[in-house]
């Protein structure tokens, strides 16, 4: 390991990333490694990590590379991986348009979850292809003390449950996974979105994300909260053939998330990098020890 290792730091709507450049995937960055550089107090901070590979060089992108040259390496803040995140995907388009590997326009992002699609706006936005929702059948319930709520179990590469309610305290501090049943309906744990409406087709969200706890934003739940405000409203646009767009209000800013007739989904919002600098690789051996 080199003696120092380049970071930048970079957040979606609040939804912080530390993002570690690294090509030709020579980083061992073991789950303690992550956890340590997402530590608030003793580390950099983050919700997670961005690990920036080209998917020839990682053994679980090397499929896609002919579709997407950089792989979307996305950890968790505790150090465990997760199959995608949306909010992500931005920061992560934009850290290659800063970076010089793209420009403005569109380009293709390799993730866990499949090749997403990207679009980087003149105005700063990004627009990425979230792919299609799964709604996997059967009830879900999910609590929070003494209060419970249907839920709905949307699938968008990665698993959540979208709880309707009347009021967003309801969700308590969610620094704990708020408990979910059944336990098979999500074997390897969840994302838990609480929602409450703002106005028509415009819904405020809180989120305690798997493997982060509460997050100011979290894309792949916004696109799951749409896609339930839209069955909840009879806006399937798969049965009325047009558009469903929703504006979702996250902790951290604003999220428009759009879904068409045949299925595909679309999340517009900011994506910023703040700052850059090196990682000690001394401090960041004895961290994990």
């Amino acid at each position: 390991m080199s003696t120092r290792i380049a970071f930048l730091k970079g957040h979606g709507t609040e939804n912080d990333f530390v993002i570690v450049p690294d090509p030709e995937n020579a980083l061992d960055l073991t789950p303690a490694a992550v956890a340590a550089l997402c530590d608030r107090r003793a580390g950099i901070g983050a919700d997670g990590v961005l690990h920036v590979v080209r998917s020839a060089a990682h053994p679980e992108a090397r499929d896609m590379a002919g579709e997407a040259e950089w792989f979307m390496d996305y950890r968790n803040g505790d150090g465990s991986i997760a199959e995608m995140c949306g909010n992500g995907v931005r920061v992560f388009a934009r850290y290659l348009q800063h970076a010089g590997h793209v420009a403005e326009g569109d380009t293709s992002i390799a993730t866990r979850g499949g090749v997403k699609t990207v679009h980087i706006a003149k105005d700063g936005d990004v627009t990425v292809g979230m792919g299609s929702a799964r709604l996997p059948e059967g009830d879900v319930t999910v609590s929070v003390g003494e209060r419970s709520w249907p839920a709905r179990n949307v699938n968008m590469g990665n698993p959540h449950a979208v709880a309707f309610v009347d009021d967003l305290a309801h969700a308590g501090d969610l620094l704990a996974p708020p408990p979910f049943s059944p336990a098979a309906a999500y074997p390897d744990g969840v994302n838990v979105e609480f929602v409450v409406d703002r106005g028509p087709r415009h819904v405020a969200m809180r989120v305690h994300e798997r493997g982060s706890g509460e997050t100011r934003s979290c894309g792949t739940g916004a696109c799951a909260v749409a896609v339930a405000a839209a069955r909840r409203d009879g806006a399937d646009p798969a049965v009325t053939g047009t558009l469903a767009t929703y504006t979702v209000d996250v902790p951290g800013g604003r999220l428009v998330i759009t879904e068409r007739p045949d299925g595909q989904i679309e999340m517009t919002g900011p994506a910023v990098i703040v700052a850059e600098g090196e990682i000690d690789a001394e401090w960041l051996e004895n961290a994990v020890r």
